[in-house]
C-alpha cells in the first residue's frame, strides 16, 4: 500500500469562501456553495492533487467561537477536531473586511496547534482589493496569499506553498517491499463512537490462541496491534488511540466528527476495513458514510455487528435485517455477528477478513474471463441502443487490489448502467469476489487490435 496522504484542513469564519476554495483545489463542485453563512455545517472531504502530490482536503464549517446556538458550538468543536489530525491547515480570511475578534481567536487556536499554516486573504478580486486586504497583517501573520477563489487569481502560489508544506515525498515502494507488505493484512477497525472498537482490540489482545505484539504506528502517536494467528499476520490500526489523541471537547458533534476523520486516515493506511456497528443501537447513517469512504477508496469491507450478546433471538434477526437494509448498497459485503465483550464471533471475524483479503488479491486469467463471458452474453445480451447492439470483443483483468477489469467493446458509451451493474455482479458471483468493490471499465476497440470478434 502507498504511504498515507497528507490531510489539509480549511478553516475560517462563515462566508469567507472556504467552500469555493475547496472546489477550486479539488477541481470540481463537490462542496455546497451559497452566499448565506453557515451552509457548510459538517465537514466535506475530497481527494485532491497538487504538482503530482495527492492529499485529502477537508472543508470545515464557519468558525464562530462564541456562537450562541448548538450548531455554532458544534462547528467550533469540529474545527478543533480537524486541526487535531490535519497535517497542514489553510486559514481563510476575508480580504474585503478588517480583522475581527473571531479572526484573532482563530489564529490563536492555529498557533497552539503547532502545525504548518497557509493564510489566504480571499475575495481579492483586483489589485485594489489586495492592497486594502493588507490590513489583515494586523493579526501578526508573516505571509498572506491574496487570492480570488472564484476567479482563480493567486491560486498557483497557494499550490506551491502546499507542496512546500508537505515536504519531501516518501520514497516509492519497490516491488519487493510491496510483496513483503502483503504478508501482513492491514485492517482498519472503524465505526461510530462507543461501537466497541477498543473492546474488539482488547479481546484480540487477550485471545489465548493469538500471538500479539504492539508497536508504534506511522500515524504519529497511534499504537497499532500486530497479531499472528495460524501463521497469518494482521496489523489492526488502533483508531481508538487516534481518537484519544485529540484535545477537544467531548460534545457529540465533535466526537462524531472525529470518528469520520479517524476513518479517513485509517482507511488510507489499510487494505481491509472492518465497519464495526452497534447492533443494540442499530446501524445508522454514520456507519453508511464510513462504509462509503472505504468503497470510494477501493478497500475490502467486512461489516461486524457487535454487542449481539445484549439481544435476544428475535432482536438479533431484526438487527441483521435492518443492517442489510441500511447498507444495501454493499450487499456483496459479509455481515458477521459478534460480541467483543464475550469473544463470541471474533474468530469468525478474522476468517471473514481472510476471505476478503483473498478476494482483494485475486487475479483471474484472461482465458477464464473470456470463456465465462461467452456464457454471460448468451444468457443476457447487451440491450439494443438506437437499433444496434454493442459488440464485446474481450475482457481482461487490468489489476487487483481492488479487482479492476477492462472490457473492449464497439460502443462503450451506449451501455446502460443497469447492464454494467449486471456484468459486475456476474463477475463477482462467478469468481467469488467477496467483500471487495469491483470496478469495470469499458474501452472502444482500437483499430490496430486484431483480436477475434466476439458477440
Amino acid at each position: 500500500m502507498s504511504g498515507v496522504k497528507p490531510v489539509v484542513a480549511l478553516i475560517g469564519r462563515p462566508n469567507v469562501g472556504k467552500s469555493t476554495i475547496f472546489n477550486r483545489l479539488v477541481g470540481r463542485r463537490q462542496a455546497i456553495v451559497h452566499d448565506r453563512p453557515g451552509v457548510t455545517r459538517d465537514r466535506h472531504y475530497g481527494d485532491a492533487e497538487v504538482r503530482g502530490r495527492s492529499y485529502i482536503l477537508i472543508d470545515t464549517g464557519g468558525f464562530e467561537p462564541h456562537g450562541d446556538d448548538d450548531m455554532q458550538q458544534g462547528i467550533a468543536q469540529q474545527v478543533e477536531v480537524a486541526l487535531a489530525e490535519a497535517d497542514v491547515t489553510i486559514c481563510v480570511l476575508d480580504a474585503r473586511t478588517p480583522p475581527t475578534s473571531a479572526d484573532s481567536e482563530e489564529l490563536a487556536l492555529l498557533r497552539r496547534s503547532d502545525k504548518p499554516v497557509i493564510y489566504l486573504g480571499n475575495k481579492a478580486d483586483s489589485e485594489r482589493l489586495e492592497v486594502e486586504g493588507n490590513e489583515l497583517y494586523r493579526l501578526g501573520v508573516d505571509k498572506i496569499f491574496f487570492v480570488s477563489a472564484l476567479h482563480g487569481r493567486g491560486m498557483p502560489a497557494v499550490e506551491q506553498a502546499l507542496v512546500e508544506a508537505f515536504g519531501e515525498p516518501p520514497d516509492e515502494e519497490d516491488e519487493d517491499a510491496d510483496e513483503a507488505e502483503r504478508d501482513e493484512i492491514r485492517v482498519a477497525v472503524v465505526g461510530r463512537p462507543n461501537a466497541g472498537k477498543s473492546s474488539l482490540i482488547n479481546r484480540l489482545l487477550g485471545e489465548e490462541r493469538l500471538m500479539v505484539d504492539s508497536r508504534p504506528g506511522t500515524t504519529r502517536d497511534a499504537i497499532d496491534t500486530q497479531i499472528v494467528k495460524d501463521g497469518r499476520k494482521y496489523l489492526f490500526v488502533d483508531t481508538a488511540g487516534l481518537r484519544r489523541k485529540a484535545s477537544v471537547s467531548r460534545g457529540r458533534d465533535a466526537v462524531e466528527a472525529m470518528s469520520v476523520m479517524v476513518a479517513v486516515k485509517a482507511i488510507a493506511r489499510c487494505e481491509i476495513v472492518v465497519v464495526l456497528c452497534d447492533a443494540e443501537r442499530g446501524v445508522a447513517e454514520q456507519d453508511a458514510k464510513i462504509l462509503g469512504l472505504a468503497m470510494d477508496r477501493g478497500r475490502g469491507v467486512v461489516i461486524a455487528l457487535n454487542k449481539m450478546d445484549l439481544l435476544d433471538r428475535d432482536e438479533k434477526k431484526k438487527a441483521e435485517s435492518e443492517a442489510r437494509d441500511v447498507l444495501s448498497f454493499v450487499s456483496w459485503a459479509s455481515v458477521t455477528r459478534m460480541s467483543a465483550k464475550t469473544g463470541r464471533g471474533v474468530m469468525r471475524l478474522l476468517d471473514s477478513i481472510d476471505r476478503v483479503r483473498r478476494s482483494f488479491d485475486r487475479r483471474v486469467s484472461t482465458g477464464q474471463l473470456n470463456r465465462f463471458f461467452d456464457t454471460v452474453l448468451v444468457a443476457k445480451p447487451p440491450p439494443i441502443h438506437r437499433g444496434r447492439a454493442p459488440r464485446f470483443y474481450y475482457v481482461t483483468q487490468a489489476r487487483n487490489r481492488p479487482p479492476t477489469f477492462m472490457i473492449v467493446t464497439s460502443h462503450p458509451n451506449n451501455l446502460h448502467f443497469s447492464y454494467q451493474r449486471y456484468v459486475a455482479n456476474a463477475i463477482r458471483k462467478e469468481f467469488d469476489f467477496e467483500g471487495v468493490p469491483i470496478r469495470v471499465h469499458y474501452r472502444r476497440k482500437d483499430r490496430r487490435e486484431r483480436k477475434g470478434k466476439r458477440h
